[in-house]
């Protein structure tokens, strides 16, 4: 069987408390997420995803859904 368990990170403007509650429903109802957090005491907002087969593109997708800027990290 593959492991398609990777991590995502990108920059976000999720940027307090308030935004993540906006986005946590939209991540939690993602198929293929493992886990994901959101370091808001970074200054590029960094939303880590651990993939449970989801791809970068879909995690964006979904980010962008909720009203948020999302872009991957290289």
């Amino acid at each position: 069987m593959e492991n398609n368990n990777q991590n995502f990170k990108f920059k976000t403007n999720i940027n307090c408390g308030g935004c993540i509650a906006n986005v946590k429903p939209h991540l939690d109802n993602a198929d293929g997420i493992d886990k994901w957090e959101v370091d808001i005491a970074d200054k590029e907002k960094i939303l880590t995803v651990k993939s449970d087969g989801i791809s970068e593109q879909e995690i964006i997708e979904t980010v962008q859904k909720a009203g948020y800027k999302i872009e991957p990290l290289p």
